[in-house]
C-alpha cells in the first residue's frame, strides 16, 4: 500500500482555478465516496480551503490511482485535460507535505492556525464516511502530533498567523490608523470572526456583520459590540462604511458591481476598501473599475504575507528539521500493512476524536 497527494494550492493556482475546483461543504461527503469509489483507491481524504484543493490517498499502485483521480476532478469541475497544473507527490514526499499543511509551514501566511482545524475537519468527515481505515488514519493521527510539536517547540507563530490577520494589516496601510473606521463584515464564520477580533483590537470603533443566517450574524455582532444587518439589507449600509471585509461561502459573486456603483454615488470623494477573502471569490473583480472603490483578493494578501517571509525562514528551516526528524525516526514503512482490494474500516485505529495521536513522539531539541 502506498500514500500520495494530488492537489493544488495557493503556489501552484491562481484564485481563478482554485474557486472552480473548490468543494463545498455540503458537497464534501458525496465526492469523498465517488474518489473512494474508483477501482484505483482504497482510502481518501479531501481537503479543500481557501489556498488548496488536495486529495490524500491510499492506493496498491500510486500512478493509476493519481491519474482516475485526476480524470474525476477534471470531467467532474470541467477542467479541460492539462489546463490544472496539479501537483504529484508519493509516499515519504506526499506525508512530508501533508505534515509541512498541518504545520501551517505550506500556508499563505506561514504559521497560521486555521489549517489545523481544517485539517481535522476534513479526516474526520472522510472517517465518519468511512473513506479511511488504517493507513491513513495513522498518517492523518501523526499529522496532528507533527502539528502541535511544531507549533510547541518552535516560535513559527510568532507575528500575523492568519488571512484575518494579514487583512488588517492592508487596511492599516491603507489607514495608517483603523480608530474611527467602520468596519461591514460580510459572513460570520471562521474567518470572518477572526478578521473581526483583529480590526477591534486594533481600533475599528464601529463594525457592522451581515449573514444569510441572522441568527449567527448577531451572535457575532453581540462578541464584537457590534451591529448585526439581514443580508438583504447589507447593500444599503455599504455608503456608511469605510471597509469592507467579504468571506461567505456563496457560490457566486455577491458584491457587484452595480452595488458599489450605487454605495459610491452616495458617498463622494471618500473611498471604499474592499477586501475579498473567499474562495469562489465573493467580489465581483469588475469592482477595481468604479472610482474610489479598491478591491483586494485572498491571492494579492500574498504580497504583504512575503514582507514577513524574510524574519520566518529561520523559524521555517528549525520547523523542517523537526519534522525530518519526525519521518527519519517513525518513516513511512511504519504506515504501511499489507492487504488486498477495498480496505475495511479498522476500530483499533480509528478514533471518534481525529486529534487522536498515534503513539509517542520522538525527542527534539
Amino acid at each position: 500500500m502506498s500514500l500520495f497527494c494530488l492537489g493544488v494550492n495557493h503556489k501552484s493556482a491562481s484564485v481563478d482555478v482554485r474557486e472552480r475546483l473548490a468543494v463545498a461543504q455540503h458537497a464534501l461527503a458525496e465526492h469523498l465516496h465517488n474518489v473512494h469509489g474508483l477501482d484505483a483507491v482504497d482510502e481518501t481524504v479531501i481537503l479543500s480551503t481557501c489556498n488548496r484543493v488536495e486529495v490524500y490517498g491510499a492506493a496498491a499502485e500510486n500512478a493509476s490511482a493519481i491519474a482516475s483521480v485526476r480524470d474525476y476532478l477534471n470531467k467532474t469541475f470541467e477542467m479541460a485535460p492539462g489546463a490544472v497544473d496539479f501537483y504529484e507527490l508519493s509516499d515519504e514526499e506526499a506525508a512530508n507535505h501533508l505534515f509541512e499543511v498541518a504545520s501551517g509551514l505550506d500556508s499563505l501566511v506561514i504559521g497560521e492556525t486555521e489549517i489545523f482545524g481544517q485539517v481535522k475537519k476534513a479526516y474526520s468527515v472522510a472517517q465518519s464516511e468511512k473513506a479511511t481505515s488504517r493507513y491513513l488514519n495513522k498518517l492523518f493521527q501523526q499529522s496532528f502530533s507533527v502539528g502541535k510539536l511544531v507549533r510547541t517547540t518552535t516560535k513559527i507563530q510568532q507575528g500575523s498567523t492568519s488571512i484575518g490577520a494579514v487583512a488588517v494589516d492592508l487596511a492599516e496601510q491603507i489607514f495608517g490608523n483603523l480608530k474611527g473606521c467602520k468596519v461591514m463584515i460580510l459572513g460570520a464564520g471562521e474567518m470572518s470572526r477572526t478578521t473581526a477580533q483583529s480590526l477591534v483590537s486594533r481600533g475599528a470603533s464601529s463594525i457592522i456583520v451581515s449573514n444569510r443566517s441572522f441568527d449567527k450574524a448577531e451572535e457575532l455582532a453581540g462578541e464584537l459590540d457590534g451591529r448585526a444587518i439581514r443580508f438583504d439589507d447589507w447593500e444599503r449600509s455599504a455608503a456608511d462604511v469605510d471597509v469592507i471585509v467579504s468571506s461567505t461561502s456563496a457560490p457566486h459573486y455577491i458584491v457587484t458591481r452595480e452595488a458599489v456603483e450605487a454605495a459610491m454615488r452616495a458617498r463622494p470623494a471618500r473611498s471604499l476598501f474592499i477586501i475579498d477573502i473567499a474562495v469562489p471569490r465573493d467580489v465581483d473583480p469588475q469592482v477595481n473599475q468604479v472610482e474610489n472603490a479598491y478591491l483586494y483578493n485572498i491571492d494579492q494578501l500574498q504580497q504583504i504575507a512575503a514582507d514577513g517571509k524574510a524574519q520566518r525562514e529561520k523559524q521555517l528551516k528549525i520547523c523542517r528539521g523537526v519534522i525530518r526528524d519526525y519521518l527519519e525516526e517513525k518513516g513511512i514503512e511504519a504506515l504501511r500493512e499489507p492487504r488486498s482490494g477495498k480496505p475495511k474500516p479498522d476500530a483499533s485505529t480509528s478514533s471518534a476524536d481525529p486529534s487522536y495521536t498515534a503513539g509517542p513522539l520522538p525527542p527534539h531539541s
